[in-house]
């Protein structure tokens, strides 16, 4: 995995910057060290970059508007480092599609787990023929077509997701009305070595939750089964 994978360090810090650059060096991946957005867009018109290591606490343009230009550009995986304390930035960015994060002060090892957790999900991806299945999903008025990720609501309105929130909802239209558990979903959409207590999965099944219409005290397409997990109700159709 580590051969010709290119990892941009984004980092404004000289002191961590250059520890995890080292750190990842020492791993076999090729690093590129970045003071500023400003370094990174001059690497990636060079290279493709493979995975951006971005702290979102930086002079002049931060994290969060680097995530968001990124997002908008094209699908390079982020993982964002925060402060423990950064809990509001660390949800926007989850929502602005960063694939995961991680506190400051981090565990070397926690680390690396987590770069090769988001690379191995990449790859998988890139893996996958570029022509996608023809496949269209109805349920309750909505539709999704896999093939162009466009969800369209019962009055034909487009919806727009993330790349996170497509993900879960292709796991819902997959296995409809059966329970699911939060293990299965962090699984099937953010790969094995999610951890337990990774919130990611939560930010992205509210916001889903949210652009579908469902009530909170009464959800009509995603019910929480209490010890058990989630359940998509409605009936699917796949044509």
């Amino acid at each position: 995995m580590t051969e010709g994978t290119l990892i941009a360090v984004v980092e404004d810090d000289a002191e961590i910057r250059a520890l995890v650059t080292g750190l990842l060096s020492r791993e076999g991946f090729e690093v590129a060290a970045c003071p500023d957005g400003g370094e990174l867009d001059r690497v990636m018109a060079r290279r493709r970059v493979d995975l951006v290591l971005l702290d979102l606490m930086m002079p002049g343009e931060d994290g969060l508007s680097i995530c968001r230009r990124l997002r908008a550009a094209g699908d390079v995986p982020v993982l964002m480092v925060t402060a423990k304390s950064d809990d509001i930035d660390r949800v926007v960015g989850l929502e602005l599609g960063a694939d995961d994060y991680l506190g400051k002060p981090f565990n070397p090892r926690e680390l690396l787990a987590r770069v090769r957790a988001i690379l191995r999900r990449t790859r998988e991806a890139h893996r996958v023929p570029a022509a996608p299945q023809p496949a269209v999903y109805r349920f309750a008025g909505w539709s999704l077509d896999a093939g162009s990720r466009a969800l369209a609501d019962p009055d034909g309105h487009p919806v727009e997701l993330t790349g996170g929130e497509f993900d879960l909802l292709m796991a819902f239209l997959t296995h409809p009305q059966r329970v699911l558990s939060r293990d299965q979903l962090l699984d099937w959409t953010r790969g094995r070595s999610a951890e337990p207590y990774d919130r990611a999965i939560d930010v992205q099944l509210s916001r889903l939750r949210r652009k579908l219409g469902d009530r909170s005290d009464s959800p009509t397409f995603v019910r929480t089964v209490r010890g058990g997990g989630y359940l998509f109700a409605p009936q699917v159709e796949r044509g």
